[in-house]
């Protein structure tokens, strides 16, 4: 009996390892630092740490009275979750031995193991890891696939290095992918450079793994109305851990989501177990959430989406102006990013009914093959998808990105390369215009931050950055359409067009996502929506011209806004009064909170994200938010609107003495264009904004002028000018202080 005990005991040390050695000695700083990034990027991974653990670290690595014991803890919470646990001695030789994590895989997927790392040589190289076991199968010599069915990488990506540190001890990511399903033995072996394994093999551990066999499930994917659509989904499993597993996803799935993108009669592959999905498509449906169970044998579920709301029902349709198929957080390799058929499903996943997917320097020679001057041929009847061009990475990106929208044609004249184009952003507009395209700043804040939050305000931002910075000229031309909202700063962004707009200049604004740069979470996410008789890429981008759009979260809606009979974005969106007077301003409103307060983003400041979010209007911790009326970029009036999703009629009436701006807003939310009021024929005049756009057009052209190339220069000088002498003629206008 007793020697079937230690049989036992035997297996289970053999199968699951041996506890971790703890370290003495680590200095307590550094090493909280790297376990807070380690945490940071399991949950990035889709693997987080049990939420018990991480609670306790979290308390850890805040600064503790006795720092050795924090370092035990730390250590002693780590190490359970550890496969392996590397060791290299003062002469840099590495020997390896199996930890106490269990060594189970999922069949047909990766899974994120932690590596402990005890440094006593206090190296800085990278630690690499190998198996015979895994990579390509050369010839399918016999037996190859019986040794090689698995693959391994080392996570070396943000917010973890490729190096060590140096430390005495830290912490590192194995991810490893089984192609089978059942146990199966594997040889790891450790080093940190060539003749650095420890003899006798010790830099190799055999560990027996068991993955688990992947069951297909069928997902039945239907709208509100029961027809077949596409939705996202995030499956987590009982310790929390995302399916499919994010590390090394493919096109279409993206690695930087935890939800992917389903439609109907579609599949994902899961393990046995436990798991809750949540589902939605966009921000105008309701979030649901379902529990299930997998067994080992294929299964169908159904699931139904519900809206919330329906704008394009009302003849609003959604658009997100500023998405990208390659950068930033897309694939490595292929360096040219994903493809439109990618692209499209994440367009329709969020149900967003217009996606520009701007082509820029990331992938320019690649991407601008997709151009076509017309929709792309994934677009269907109710979604659309169509390449355009935003001007970044190019010589003129540091006076600001411009988005360019409905091109014919994608390459400035006369140039073959990107360094070609001209280094500051107006003959570009130029160029745009010339071909009927509509132009719009991207990322508007960037370069126009603020000291003090406060709207409007006459503090002179920097102009340092590539965001609205140049509009403060190219408006004074009549070049520039819109600048885009939603994904920077509010006050960096409606500062600037604030006084434009007391200084009579008419652009407008649109709501963008920037994706996958700014924001990674889904396209969508800054939204415009406008007034269409039916879906049209040309019309809608017209649209962002004529201000008939208000740009949202999505989370919140001012729907059909007018002054008196005049609509936003009809007739010049233009109401003209022979005297001062009364006007109403009457909209339809709707917005939608969670019941329970998210204190996580409303404690934020309003310069970090998300920039714009509903959650950030509600009032204390009440379901309501502020719908305010805006005269010449002040509040007039405020409303409190219940953000219970029902849609409801609001009426303001407020007396004009002036010529003036009227705009609704939920802020920072939503936000209409304006509707422009004259009295008594005089132009919209105030002498304050006016001031500040001259000084601002000098403070642009300090900080742009010495990345303009000599040959533009004179070109530059010319609009510049233009720009001082156009504001220096308003100021003579203004009636307004």
């Amino acid at each position: 009996m007793l020697s079937r005990i230690w049989v036992v005991l035997l297996w289970a040390l053999a199968l699951h390892g041996q506890e971790v050695p703890l370290v003495s000695g680590v200095d307590y700083q550094p090493l909280s630092a790297q376990v807070a990034r380690l945490m940071e990027a399991l949950e990035m991974l889709g693997e987080p740490l049990p939420a018990a653990d991480a609670t306790e670290l979290k308390k850890l690595i805040t600064p503790p009275q006795d720092a050795a014991k924090a370092v035990a803890a730390i250590q002693k919470i780590l190490d359970k979750h550890c496969l392996v646990a590397v060791h290299i001695n003062p002469e840099s030789r590495v020997k390896a031995q199996q930890g106490p994590a269990a060594p189970v895989l999922v069949e047909q997927g990766w899974r994120n193991f932690v590596i402990k790392v005890q440094n006593e040589a206090g190296i800085t190289p990278v630690l690499n890891a190998s198996s015979p076991n895994a990579g390509p199968i050369p010839n399918q010599p016999p037996g190859a696939q019986t040794r090689r069915w698995m693959d391994l990488a080392m996570f070396h990506k943000q917010p973890m290095t490729e190096r060590l540190s140096g430390l005495e001890v830290e912490y590192k990511i194995l991810q490893l992918y089984s192609r089978d399903a059942g146990r199966r033995e594997a040889k790891l072996v450790f080093d940190v450079g060539q003749g650095t394994q420890d003899l006798g093999f010790r830099s190799e551990v055999d560990i027996l793994f068991r993955a688990q066999q992947s069951a297909k499930l069928t997902l039945r994917v239907l709208d509100e109305d029961d027809k077949p659509t596409t939705g996202a989904f995030l499956i987590r499993d009982k310790a929390g851990r995302v399916y499919p597993a994010q590390a090394k996803r493919l096109a279409p799935d993206f690695f930087f989501h935890p939800q992917v993108y389903r439609a109907n009669g579609e599949s994902v592959a899961l393990p046995p177990g436990d798991y809750t999905v949540m589902y939605t498509r966009g921000p105008e449906y309701v979030k649901k959430t379902q529990n299930f169970r997998v067994e080992s044998k294929p299964l169908e579920m159904t699931f139904r989406l519900e809206r919330w709301i329906d704008p394009a029902k009302m003849g609003w349709y959604s658009g997100d102006h500023h998405i990208h198929a390659a950068g930033c957080a897309h694939y490595e390799k292929p360096t040219e990013g994903v493809y439109p058929e990618d692209m499209m499903r994440h367009v329709l996943g969020e149900d967003l009914k217009i996606g520009s997917v701007l082509t820029w320097g990331p992938g320019w020679y690649f991407q601008k093959t997709f151009f076509e001057g017309k929709d792309n041929k994934q677009s269907t009847l109710n979604n659309k998808i169509r390449y355009d061009v935003e001007v970044s990475g190019f010589p003129s990106s540091h006076t600001g990105h411009i988005c360019l929208l409905g091109l014919r044609e994608q390459d400035y004249p006369g140039t073959k390369r990107i360094e070609d184009w001209p280094s500051f952003g107006i003959p570009v507009l130029r160029w745009a215009k010339s071909q009927g395209a509509v132009t719009g700043y991207a990322h508007s804040g960037w370069g126009l931050a603020y000291k003090k939050e406060a709207l409007p305000t006459m503090e002179m931002p920097p102009f340092d950055g590539i965001g609205a910075n140049e509009y403060i000229v190219s408006v004074t031309e009549g070049l520039i359409d819109f600048i885009s909202t939603v994904d920077t700063p509010y006050l960096n962004e409606l500062n600037i067009w604030y006084h434009t707009l007391n200084a009579g200049y008419r652009a407008r604004i649109s709501g963008e996502t920037d994706f996958p740069c700014i924001y990674g979470d889904r396209v969508g996410l800054g939204r415009s929506y406008v007034r269409q008789a039916k879906l049209d890429y040309n019309d809608w981008v017209q649209g962002l011209r004529e201000g008939r759009n208000y740009v949202s979260d999505g989370k919140s809606h001012l729907i059909g806004m007018k002054v008196n009979n005049v609509e936003m974005g009809t007739g010049d969106s233009e109401l003209k009064l022979a005297a001062p007077g009364t006007v109403s301003v009457t909209a339809q409103v709707a917005a939608l909170l969670d019941p329970t307060p998210d204190e996580a983003i409303r404690s934020r400041p309003y310069d970090q994200k998300p920039y714009w979010e509903l959650e950030r209007a509600r009032i204390g911790t009440t379901r309501t938010v502020p719908l305010e009326l805006i005269v010449n970029g002040k509040v007039a009036s405020r409303q409190v609107i219940a953000a219970d999703g029902k849609l409801r009629p609001v009426k303001f009436d407020y007396k004009l003495d002036h010529s003036s701006w009227v705009a609704l807003r939920v802020l920072p939310s939503s936000h209409t264009n304006p509707v422009f009021v004259t009295v008594g024929g005089k132009p919209i005049r105030t002498r304050q904004s006016i001031e500040w756009c001259l000084k601002a057009v000098d403070q642009c052209y300090q900080q742009k002028l010495p990345r303009v190339r000599l040959t533009d220069r004179g070109d530059m000088e010319r609009s510049y000018n233009q720009a001082r002498a156009a504001y220096k003629q308003r100021l003579a206008e203004a009636v307004v202080d």
